[in-house]
């Protein structure tokens, strides 16, 4: 009998087709949605043990200190391919796209900052009577990019394609300030010597695209040790994703089809969507939730502040940013979009998932805590999911109602038209 293959290689034409599908939103939020459940699921069973012991496992080299948990390592080394992407994405934005003219990003960045600003101060309001709680201020203020692009375009597709580009903006603005606040906020010591190493090691890499060298063997080495250098200086290692993002060239030379940084993010986006935030999202999002847990749930500041934060905080974040802009500044709402819709894509933003299930393990050390934060974080972005979804709905359906009624308008027009070029005929002949 010969032997049969169980793990080989696809063929080309199917990896491209894998791939293809991984770079659509729809697809990267179904893998992250189900390993989320996979994740609850199994931390809720019978063989919750195997998931903590999983979870917990040790790997890496010990010479290196970079004996971590296959939660510290998805956690720190696989979302740095997330944070990456995003790192490309803001660069793109920033050259090309909508936040190179500051009249036409004036509006979604305002959104943007609104939408972190509202959520932690109704965040550290709610928890003033506990100073203690205070550090997880930053847990509401991050928007997820997988999840909300997902709901998006699961909604329809009567909304206007420029709906999409300012959620983009928004929460690509949003990673950004995310990430800073955790290279500054929860970074306790810094190393200098691996931080210097670092920058020299990023200052190659801009040079190699800014001479067109090629190559993914040359750029994957590079990127490897500014990781590992980052994750030594004592800073958050997913600050090395965004850094080498936005040092990646994002204007194409005479002779390029693409430029290096639209071919990367090509390469890269799949095993963002497909590997990296999904197996994340299976090593954060498994916490036991147990009746007395859920009793007493929100009688935890620290759950009422994220929660509260997340769907109402981001939602006149959102919307109050991107008005107030438009309303005393020469800033305009792009002609295509109506304050409805902004008001639909301010709640979607509440699905904070990813980044605020980072930012809580970093906030907080007690693991009693921490699972009450990732059940917060879990109904926030759910009821913001769902509020947001239902809002984008009807605003589908009011523009699905006004393009049928501009085509009835149109076909009358043409039947009109038809009928007084074959009158005119009538009276013209003999």
């Amino acid at each position: 009998m010969p032997n049969r293959i169980i793990l080989r290689r696809l063929p080309a034409g199917e990896r491209a087709f894998l791939a293809d599908a991984l770079r659509q939103e729809t697809v990267g939020g179904a893998f992250l949605l189900i390993a989320t459940l996979i994740a609850l699921a199994w931390a809720n069973s019978p063989y919750r043990d195997s998931y903590s012991a999983l979870r917990d496992h040790h790997i890496g080299p010990e010479s290196l200190h970079l004996n971590l948990s296959l939660a510290h390592w998805t956690a720190d080394g696989l979302l740095a391919i997330f944070f990456f992407v995003a790192g490309v994405e803001l660069k793109r934005e920033l050259v090309v796209g909508e936040l190179r003219n500051p009249l036409d990003a004036a509006i979604p960045v305002a959104a943007a900052l609104g939408g972190m600003v509202v959520p932690a101060l109704i965040y550290l309001t709610v928890t003033a009577s506990s100073p203690n709680d205070s550090q997880g201020w930053a847990i509401p203020i991050a928007t997820d990019i997988a999840f909300a692009l997902a709901v998006l375009a699961v909604i329809g597709s009567a909304l206007p394609a420029a709906l999409r580009a300012f959620l983009l903006t928004l929460a690509v603005v949003d990673d950004l300030g995310a990430i800073t606040v955790i290279a500054t906020m929860y970074t306790e010591t810094i190393k200098m010597m691996p931080l210097l190493a670092a920058a020299g090691v990023l200052v190659i890499w801009w040079f190699m695209h800014r001479q067109g060298v090629s190559g993914w063997y040359l750029y994957l080495p590079l990127a490897v040790v500014v990781w590992a250098l980052v994750h030594a200086s004592g800073v958050h290692a997913t600050v090395a994703g965004v850094v080498l993002g936005l040092l990646t060239r994002v204007r194409t030379r005479p002779g390029e089809h693409t430029s290096p940084a639209e071919h990367l993010e090509h390469a890269v986006r799949p095993w963002s969507a497909g590997v990296a935030v999904p197996l994340f999202a299976l090593f954060a999002a498994g916490v036991t939730i147990s009746a007395d847990a859920m009793l007493g749930l929100f009688d935890d500041p620290v759950v009422t502040g994220i929660v509260l934060g997340l769907v109402v905080g981001k939602t006149v974040g959102v919307f109050g940013g991107a008005y107030l802009t438009a309303r005393f500044t020469r800033a305009r709402l792009s002609p295509d979009l109506e304050w409805g819709d902004i008001l639909g894509v301010a709640a979607i933003s509440g699905i904070g998932f990813t980044v605020s299930l980072l930012i809580g393990d970093l906030a907080f050390d007690d693991p009693a805590r921490t699972d009450r934060v990732k059940i917060a974080v879990l109904i926030g972005s759910l009821l913001a999911g769902l509020l947001g979804a239902a809002l984008l709905r009807r605003r589908h359906r009011w523009y699905q109602r006004i393009n049928a009624e501009a085509e009835t308008a149109t076909g009358a027009e043409t039947a009109t038209g038809a009928d007084a070029e074959a009158g005119t005929g009538a009276e013209a002949s003999p």
